[in-house]
């Protein structure tokens, strides 16, 4: 049987059909189902997966995508978004994991944990002080994946999406070493 090949490179203008669909779905497999009404997540992806919106993202010299391959067929993304302070962090040089989405099916081979650490050695690179995120409050297995990498809860906030009212946590993890 032939090895698996995973694959991790940063991404391109090329990639932004794949990083739409993307993330459509992988929103859809972990958020849909707290969705009422279908037309607020439809809304929701007009305004946040667009080609065209992906497309500005990936020239926004303040942001980095990493897309994730397995045997040549797209199936994850992480988002950095260079200088993005946190009113829960004192640091000014702060950065933010915007998005870790990967296909459900694709789970199991650690693909996520191979997006973190090439985001991380990127935050490392460039001098940022702190890294943060904000997860789902119910998201358990998220929550968890980031706590055994070292991230730490700093506060909370809500978002509104539709009709739907999201409480998350904001993590934060320590770059540099005192």
């Amino acid at each position: 049987m032939d090895k698996i090949r995973i694959d991790i490179r940063t991404a391109s203008i090329h990639d932004a059909p794949f990083i739409a669909l993307l993330g459509r779905i992988t929103f859809t497999e972990t958020f849909g189902h707290f969705f009422r009404d279908k037309k607020d997540l439809l809304a929701y992806f007009d305004r946040t997966f667009t080609v065209e919106k992906i497309k500005n993202g990936l020239k926004n010299s303040h942001n980095i995508f990493w897309m994730a391959y397995v045997d040549g067929l797209p199936v994850g993304y992480s988002k950095l978004k260079l200088n993005s302070p946190s009113e829960f962090i004192q640091s000014k040089d702060t950065c933010q994991l915007q998005k870790i989405y990967v296909l459900k099916d694709f789970l199991a081979m650690q693909i996520g944990q191979k997006l973190l650490n090439v985001l991380i050695e990127k935050a490392k690179e460039i001098s940022s002080e702190d890294i943060w995120l904000s997860v789902l409050d119910s998201n358990e297995r998220a929550i968890r994946f980031y706590k055994k990498h070292g991230f730490k809860n700093i506060g909370n906030h809500d978002f509104q999406i539709g009709k739907e009212n999201f409480e998350f946590i904001v993590m934060s993890k320590a770059l540099k070493q005192p």
